[in-house]
């Protein structure tokens, strides 16, 4: 008897071969571990990519991978070897940079530039024919400008929301970091895992970058996740129509015994 999913690390082998036979879109969110304010949990990043493709995907079709929290971003090196990364240096003065808690995912470019080159690699050998990526800013840059490549390299399509949803300012999907968008998104997929009061315990609000978070609203992510998806599906419905389904098949032959 099926169960109803769309993640890939929840389908067993018959369930996901009907979903690709169907709909051989792949959805990668690109999250992080990282600080987004005292209000919003280390993962924000995948969890809201990983939110929206699961709307895409009980609506257009596809599977929804799991979160990648590994990806690249600014590095500062001090005279002493410490390293500090990403929100760790935006969000202080010159000189004056601190490790913020939870942080736990920086990977150099090349090293991240590998590892989606062989994701993609794999999710071509699987069936899949398009691989729509999102999440983490650095990440998105990273995967948007190898799409053409990697496109060309296995043989697949490779988009992000940006590129489906055409908004790249406040109502469209995670564009400032912890701020008025981010904050709003979350709320509206993760209620339970915000913290807005946490906000008033800095003077100033530490890694928050962009509109304040105290306009955010569930209702407003409502609004803005609704939007951007009813643009991509008609998008990704269009894209499914023109893409080959894989033939995959479910039957094997001189299958070795190793029960014992």
């Amino acid at each position: 008897m099926g169960h109803e999913t769309v993640f890939y690390d929840e389908l067993r082998p018959d369930e996901f071969a009907e979903r690709v036979r169907r709909c051989p879109i792949a959805y990668l969110p690109l999250g992080t571990l990282e600080w987004h304010g005292r209000h919003l949990p280390l993962g924000a990043d995948g969890l809201q990519a990983r939110g929206v493709f699961e709307l895409l995907a009980g609506r257009v079709g596809g599977v929804v991978m799991p979160m990648l929290f590994l990806g690249p971003d600014c590095k500062q090196i001090e005279p002493d070897g410490t390293a500090y990364f990403g929100m760790d240096t935006l969000s202080f003065e010159q000189g004056h940079f601190q490790p913020l808690i939870g942080s736990a995912y920086h990977i150099d470019e090349d090293l991240f530039t590998a590892l989606l080159d062989t994701i993609v690699r794999n999710l071509a050998r699987a069936g899949f024919r398009a691989v729509i990526g999102h999440g983490h800013g650095p990440s998105n840059d990273t995967f948007s400008r190898l799409a053409p490549e990697f496109g060309a390299k296995h043989g697949l399509h490779l988009f992000t929301m940006y590129d489906l949803s055409g908004r790249r300012d406040e109502r469209g999907l995670m564009t400032d970091h912890a701020a008025y968008n981010e904050t709003s998104l979350v709320m509206a997929l993760r209620p339970e895992l915000v913290d807005r009061d946490a906000i008033r315990r800095d003077p100033v609000p530490t890694g928050i970058w962009g509109r304040s978070p105290w306009d955010a609203s569930e209702s407003t992510g409502k609004e803005i996740i609704d939007a951007n998806v009813d643009v991509m599906v008609k998008k990704l419905e269009d894209l499914n129509a023109t893409l080959p389904k894989s033939a995959i098949h479910d039957t094997y032959h001189h299958v070795k015994h190793l029960i014992q």
